[in-house]
C-alpha cells in the first residue's frame, strides 16, 4: 500500500535538526552545561522519532505523518500528546542552551 509522506526536503531538515541537536547535547555534556537536561535530550532525540514512526504506520491512505499527528492530537490520543510534549522539551532545551551561552558571552 502506498502512503502519502512529507517531501524529502522536510525530512532532510528534520533529521539535520536532530543530528545538530545531538551534537550540541554531547558538547553540552562535555562542557558540563545543562548536563542532566542534555542527557534527557539525547534520549528524546532517539526515542521520539521511533515512537512517531511506529504510531504513523496505521494512518489512513492519503494522510501524511504530520496530518496524522495533528488529527490524533485533536482527538486526544495520548501518543500524540506524548510526542508533542517531547518536541516541546527539545525546544525548551534549545532556548535554555541559547540563554546559557548568551549569559556566558556577556
Amino acid at each position: 500500500m502506498y502512503w502519502e509522506t512529507l517531501p524529502n526536503w522536510i525530512w532532510a531538515i528534520y533529521y539535520a535538526f536532530l543530528l545538530f541537536t545531538l551534537v550540541l547535547a554531547i558538547i553540552s555534556i562535555k562542557q558540563s552545561n545543562l548536563k542532566g537536561l542534555s542527557i534527557i535530550t539525547i534520549v528524546l532525540i532517539f526515542t521520539t522519532p521511533v515512537i512517531a514512526i511506529i504510531n504513523s504506520i496505521g494512518r489512513e491512505y492519503g494522510v501524511n505523518e504530520f496530518e496524522h499527528l495533528v488529527t490524533h492530537l485533536q482527538q486526544g490520543s495520548l501518543w500524540a500528546l506524548f510526542i508533542i510534549i517531547r518536541y516541546l522539551y527539545i525546544f525548551v532545551w534549545w532556548v535554555l542552551l541559547f540563554f546559557k551561552y548568551q549569559v556566558v558571552k556577556h
